[in-house]
């Protein structure tokens, strides 16, 4: 008997045979799974500014920078640094924004984010942020899936492997997109890696179609999909007993998702149903594709037990090269289409009672340099390059302390030197507010188990509420 039939012969007969336990997992999909410990956030809404926002006019106040403004930058600083298009001895480079001191937290925000300063006190500004990658894609595989290269699971993916979903007509991981492109990173910032394609982000429109080819092809209805799908599902059923492969059980939950999902997603997706002033409030406009749209359409979905909605908003990459890439003007007209739907997300996850249990997490990649970008030093556009030393970013809800700005940069904005985070240490901070460890959160690949934290990351116990 060949080694092959045997085994053949085990998965078709064995009642807990890896096919029938692999199904039976995927069955119940939908169902939450128990965190390790105790969570303080049930859901999480990542806005990433893809690109890497300016966050010296932003949230990084640097007067001493403003007051060298134009002097060749130390060259203590830069000595056997490479940056993405600055060579030589760049000039330092102080901000044209002006800023002010917000709240009862005393936080620096500049004027461009006038919503944003209106509710400082609920956030919790981390600016002494770092990375390794100073070019976008690898960048933001980098915080995303742990590793500068393609292959490892998002932290969506890992998030729903590790608690599943809310939602059973939903999928418990949604990406958004909006800026006319896809993230630097690719699909892979939302991809599952090596675990289970049902642990995948879903990528949805705001604008057409929500989700690509899940509609009905003309002449079938709804019940011909159905027969259809019973018909692929006992097939499938046959295959999964007698071979035992993961992902021909993983192919029929995705199946049946699919068609549970062609009437949840169109009524989830449709803002319309919303209160006039809500949207308003988002500058949202029901049948767009904009940021505004998305943020409105994170706090539904969140609000349908999805598990994790990451959305991406293209066009933050502010080197100078052209008048909307200008960090005076150019970033005060982007910031408008992102400021008033941040600060109105916030407000109402706060007035429904959602921001406690929804953390919402603001960030770019990287940062931008204290000095001006090589390309554009002479040009009338100020413009910064790229820089993964020091950065900021800013979190709300979920268990998070509100109204602190946690670590600080050196006085010219180059370094993180105060309370260094690293982006590991803010995915294990994430993952402990949803109330998993990250050292224990791990799935065996190749021979070893591999985690979102890699070998690294620590939890920022200074940033908990």
């Amino acid at each position: 008997m060949s080694l092959d039939l045997t085994r053949r012969t085990f998965l078709r007969d064995v009642p807990l045979a890896l096919g029938g336990i692999a199904l039976a997992g995927l069955s119940g999909e939908a169902a939450p799974k128990a965190p390790h410990f105790k969570a303080k956030a049930k859901n999480v809404i990542v806005l990433h500014m893809s690109g890497a926002p300016p966050h010296l006019d932003m949230f990084d106040y640097k007067p001493e920078l403003v007051k060298r403004t134009g002097e060749p930058c130390p060259d203590s600083l830069i000595k056997g640094k490479q940056f993405a298009f600055t060579s030589g001895v760049p000039k330092l480079l102080g901000t044209p924004q002006k800023f002010s001191q917000r709240g009862k937290s005393g936080a620096w925000v500049s004027d461009a984010l006038p919503g944003i300063a209106s509710i400082a006190d609920d956030l919790c500004f981390v600016k002494a942020m770092y990375t390794e990658q100073f070019n976008h894609a690898p960048a933001e595989l980098l915080l995303y899936t742990g590793a500068a290269r393609p292959g490892r699971p998002s932290m969506g993916a890992w998030m729903t492997y590790g608690l599943g979903s809310e939602s059973k007509d939903l999928p418990g991981f949604i990406a958004l997109l909006s800026g006319g492109s896809l993230p630097s990173g690719g699909k892979a910032v939302w991809g599952n890696g090596f675990l289970p394609g049902v642990y995948q982000g879903v990528q949805c429109r705001s604008g057409g179609d929500p989700v690509l080819y899940v509609s009905n092809p003309e002449g079938m209805d709804r019940a011909t999909r159905r027969l259809s799908l019973d018909a692929l599902k006992d097939l499938n059923e046959m295959q999964a007993t007698e071979l035992g492969h993961p992902e021909t059980t993983t192919r029929i939950a995705q199946y049946e998702m699919a068609f549970r999902m062609q009437t949840a997603v169109p009524e989830i997706m449709d803002i319309s149903r919303e209160s006039k002033q809500t949207i308003t409030d988002y500058g949202a406009a029901p049948g767009a594709a904009s940021f505004a749209n998305n943020c409105l359409l994170a706090r539904r979905l969140v609000e349908k037990g999805v598990r994790f909605v990451h959305l991406f908003d293209w066009g933050w990459d502010f080197h100078g090269t052209n008048p909307g890439e200008d960090i005076g003007t150019g970033l005060t007209k982007r910031c408008l289409t992102m400021d008033k739907p941040v600060t109105a997300l916030i407000k109402d996850l706060k007035a429904r009672k959602m921001l406690d249990e929804t953390l919402v997490v603001w960030t770019g990649e990287f940062g931008r340099t204290p000095f001006r970008e090589g390309r554009t030093a002479t040009g009338k556009n100020l413009g910064r390059d790229h820089h993964p030393y020091s950065y900021s970013m800013f979190m709300a809800g979920g268990g998070i302390k509100p109204g602190i700005s946690h670590g600080a940069s050196d006085d010219l904005g180059f370094y993180a030197q105060d309370k260094k985070t690293h982006v590991h240490d803010l995915q294990a901070t994430i993952l402990h507010l949803l109330g998993m460890n990250h050292e224990k959160l791990t799935w065996r690949f190749q021979g070893r188990d591999f985690r979102l934290t890699d070998v690294h990351g620590k939890v920022v116990k200074e940033l908990l509420a």
